[in-house]
């Protein structure tokens, strides 16, 4: 527990200290972004719950995650494929464009909501889970400068299919395996209300 506390101080501080503005042309990628609008929506609003939505997402997140995806660090049958023809410009005009855009949050189941939102902002002690909220911050708008994503109003199947990847073992992109660990020690009931929760939650105002 002390291991999550201390990085999640360390994000806070990054954070605070430090806003990186991503090197990316929005209306330059707002013509790249037509293929992605198939599955993610025009504007990042995906309608489809197995497709994340990218709109109001922090660019730097975007950014990274399309590389890891280029690299193959990711895999996806659809992803891996459209990622590997992708100039680094490319990447930061997509990332500068999905994440000027405006977020459609959705709503949370009312059984879920209790226990996703003590999960959310406290955690579970019992099973040495942090509170998410420590490094996603407590309106779920993440952590730009740390390519923590924004998680506020994602999809509830989206983040749970995440979860339970990064519980199997199956996604490797956290660099201090911090959701590996996290993901492995939730229930499958708590990942429901957590991603419930999730998809209702409101940031207070888009990162940059």
């Amino acid at each position: 527990m002390k291991k999550f506390l201390t990085i999640a101080l360390v994000l806070a501080a990054a954070g605070a200290a430090l806003q990186v503005q991503a090197d990316g042309d929005a209306a330059a990628g707002k013509g790249k972004a037509a293929v992605c609008g198939a599955c993610h929506g025009a504007d990042g609003n995906s309608t489809g719950a197995q497709f994340p939505k990218l709109a109001g997402q922090n660019a730097s997140y975007i950014q990274a995650q399309l590389n890891n995806f280029k690299s193959g660090k990711r895999e996806n049958a659809i992803m891996s494929g459209q990622a590997k023809g992708l100039s680094d410009q490319d990447i930061q005009d997509l990332a500068a464009y999905f994440s000027s855009q405006t977020l459609q949050v959705g709503e949370a189941e009312a059984g879920q909501v209790k226990q996703g939102e003590q999960l959310y902002r406290n955690g579970n002690k019992a099973e040495n889970v942090p509170a998410c909220a420590a490094c996603h911050s407590p309106d779920g708008s993440g952590n730009f400068s740390m390519k923590v994503p924004s998680l506020s109003g994602q999809h509830s199947a989206y983040v749970v299919t995440q979860l339970q990847n990064y519980a199997a073992g199956t996604r490797t992109t956290d660099p201090n395996k911090m959701m590996e660990t996290i993901a492995s020690r939730l229930s499958p009931a708590e990942m429901q209300a957590v991603g419930s929760y999730i998809e209702g939650l409101h940031a207070a105002k888009p990162q940059p």
